[in-house]
């Protein structure tokens, strides 16, 4: 069946109309003329699986990387990138009911810190669009950069060298799991952890990564397809560190940190604009991000904290960087005496702020709020609930992610006087 694509659904999907059916085409663009096979139903949505661009439409350019299309990494790079920021514009504008800008990310290419490259039998590389098990080989990594490649050339050698088995995830069988590479832009620093399941490492492994700062090696035992584990050790350096502005951070394989640091400068330096009076709470502080960004500046900061190895981070943070803050372990729905801060700044997970936590909100009325969001959704239905008391004063998007669908919100809210 032939159609032509009307529009971008909120997924960055393509969608056609067939008949009476409403089909969801990945990788296409407004105007594309595609022949629709076969699709899949998954939930209320029809997804194509077997399809043709057969007539492209003028509103495409021409992708950066040679594996886009069957990749499960990137979704828009046929899409030009100052249309890829309309996209999200009008997606952020669409789910929260106002208009809202999105600021760009300064490189769309080579921006991202962190890539985790799946070691399997049936590829090394990421896995295939909508598939669990499968496996895209690749060679480098363009949104990651040049080093990309040479960690996985040194990996090939390696594996060519000492023959250890690869991961086959549907048998739970093999050693070599996955290869994480994370890298400061601003420093040049460079981490490698090699990920397996329980087994023996070749003594030489880290000789073939001599050009990085950190190599480590972890252990995942259980059958779960993660690319982490428990430290086994460890060679170079314990951590690597990224830079923001005046401010450096530590990164550890275990350790969460915003995958974009061009537009990470974006985002802190958007938070601490927003930021009223002078004592600041950091709610699901992490490694200190925010806070740490914010006590350099001279503010009164303190973080909470579910992780507690997020926790111990901050802290070397505060260390490194000579700052006044403070980290403790404390989940959101637990926080007390809200009031007693003039700011609060949260960033949860995609579930959204934790109800009690709205409840404690609600009633103790901190002044202002700095919510940074990765789901709108959420977003969304927690302003629904806070609206009732405090206004919106900013609202802005923050492109995190180039060639994905997905956009970071930034909002302020103010107490209603």
């Amino acid at each position: 069946m032939r159609g032509v694509v009307e529009r971008l659904d909120l997924e960055g999907l393509g969608v056609v109309r067939l008949g009476k059916r409403e089909i969801h085409v990945p990788f296409t663009a407004p105007g594309d003329v595609v022949e629709v096979r076969r699709w899949r139903r998954r939930k209320r949505t029809l997804i194509a699986t077997d399809f043709d661009v057969v007539e492209p439409s003028p509103n495409r350019t021409e992708p950066k990387c040679p594996y886009f299309g069957t990749c499960g990494g990137c979704l828009l790079q046929h899409i030009p990138y100052t249309e890829q920021v309309r996209f999200k514009s009008d997606k952020l504008s669409k789910i929260l009911g106002f208009d809202v800008e999105v600021i760009p990310s300064p490189w769309i290419y080579g921006h991202r810190n962190r890539i985790d490259v799946v070691i399997s039998t049936r590829g090394i590389g990421f896995r295939r669009r909508g598939t669990w098990w499968d496996a895209v080989d690749i060679e480098w990594c363009p949104v990651f950069g040049e080093s990309s490649g040479r960690v996985l050339r040194s990996l090939r050698e390696f594996i060519e060298d000492f023959r250890p088995s690869l991961y086959e995830i549907r048998g739970n069988e093999g050693f070599l799991r996955y290869i994480v590479i994370r890298e400061g832009k601003f420093t040049g620093e460079l981490m490698v952890n090699l990920v397996t399941s329980e087994g023996e490492l070749p003594q030489e492994f880290p000789e073939y990564f001599d050009y990085a700062t950190s190599v480590y090696w972890s252990v995942n035992r259980t059958p779960s397809d993660v690319s982490y584990g428990e430290i086994e050790r460890f060679w170079g350096s314990e951590f690597i560190r990224e830079r923001l502005d005046d401010v450096t951070y530590l990164i550890h394989p275990n350790s969460f940190f915003q995958t974009n640091s061009h537009q990470a400068v974006t985002l802190v330096r958007k938070v601490a604009e927003l930021v009223d009076g002078g004592k600041v709470l950091d709610l699901y502080s992490g490694v200190g991000t925010f806070g740490i960004y914010l006590a350099k500046r001279g503010f009164d900061v303190e973080g909470i904290e579910v992780n507690p190895f997020a926790v111990e981070m901050a802290r070397k943070n505060v260390e490194l960087n000579g700052v006044d803050a403070t980290f403790r372990v404390g989940e959101d729905k637990d926080v007390e005496n809200l009031s007693e801060y003039e700011t609060i700044i949260v960033d949860p997970p995609r579930a959204g702020l934790h109800p009690k936590l709205i409840k404690k909100i609600l009633k103790d009325k901190p002044q202002s709020i700095v919510y940074v969001s990765c789901n709108p959704k959420t977003l969304k239905a927690n302003l629904d609930e806070l609206v009732g008391i405090y206004s919106l004063e900013t609202a802005v998007g923050i492109d995190m992610f180039p060639h994905t669908p997905h956009v970071e919100t930034v909002v302020k809210l103010k107490l209603k006087v």
